[in-house]
């Protein structure tokens, strides 16, 4: 058991009955916050190199973002929670050969950039803002918490012709259960955590849960839809890829993949195959 865990389990648990409101803040705070930082791998390292760096400011802090390419015909790459740009590493040279630009972001608290913690909504913004300066986007690919962000941008205004989401998670509601199972903590706890989400993140809007599930907001995006996700995946259940393809319908295609876990996924070259062939088929369509 580790000690750290049980620390918090034994501390957050019985001050949720007595306390509810300042152990929904304690949790807020254990909840948003990554605690350790991936560092470039070195396979990562050329393509991590090669980049552009374009600083952003965000919420007072400096974000890190990425550019391989002009900007011109641009895709943008969503890491996930503990995660960083670089993991997308074998994806870059072979988004440039289609003639694309690529631009990602280290998200706060993340990689290279500045500040200890972070969330959907900053992801959205981050996006976005990489939006009004690059124009719309080709592609999105994400990966994990990135996925559900990209659902969320896309709900808000994100425009882009396909989305490729691997290991996605399909609502931000997931995120609270996941942490406090994760962590032993009771239903009270969870219950005063998403009181706090709702009054940090949602500015007390209860209506924000629905907006930021994907399978809800199907009906309102139409785009091509690439899903691949691991059957023995320990951190994001499949269950959440399946709600997604039922869903969208025919316009998600859902892979499912064996022995790939949550991670390694992402760098499996099959999986970075039928991304890019994805992606490329979107690029042919567009020209036709």
């Amino acid at each position: 058991m580790d000690p750290t865990q049980a620390l918090i389990r034994t501390v957050l648990n019985p001050t949720a009955r007595i306390a509810p409101d300042l152990a929904g803040r304690a949790a807020f705070e254990l909840f948003r916050r990554p605690l350790r930082r991936s560092r470039v791998r070195p396979d990562e390292q050329d393509v991590h190199r090669r980049a552009v760096r374009e600083p952003l400011a965000v919420d007072g802090g400096q974000v890190v973002g990425y550019r391989w390419g002009g900007g011109e015909r641009p895709v943008l790459l969503l890491h996930g929670w503990r995660s960083r740009a670089s993991r997308f590493a074998p994806f870059v040279p072979r988004l440039q050969a289609l003639g694309l630009s690529v631009l990602s972001f280290d998200a706060p608290g993340h990689g290279d950039s500045g500040g200890h913690a972070t969330s959907v909504l900053e992801y959205r913004d981050i996006a976005l803002r990489l939006q009004e300066r690059y124009g719309p986007f080709e592609a999105v690919v994400a990966h994990s918490l990135g996925v559900c962000a990209a659902f969320g941008a896309l709900a808000d205004g994100l425009r882009a012709g396909r989305l490729a989401a691997v290991s996605g998670v399909s609502e931000v509601g997931f995120f609270p259960t996941a942490f406090c199972a994760g962590l032993g903590l009771n239903a009270a706890v969870e219950e005063a955590l998403r009181r706090r989400i709702e009054q940090e993140l949602f500015a007390g809007d209860a209506g924000a849960w629905e907006r930021y599930d994907a399978a809800l907001q199907a009906g309102s995006l139409d785009l091509p839809v690439l899903l691949l996700h691991d059957e023995g995946d320990r951190v994001v259940p499949p269950a959440q890829a399946h709600r997604l393809r039922r869903a969208f319908g025919d316009r998600l295609d859902l892979v499912v993949t064996q022995n790939l876990g949550h991670r390694r996924i992402i760098r499996e070259p099959a999986v970075v195959d039928q991304v890019i062939g994805f992606i490329a088929a979107g690029s042919e369509v567009a020209a036709a």
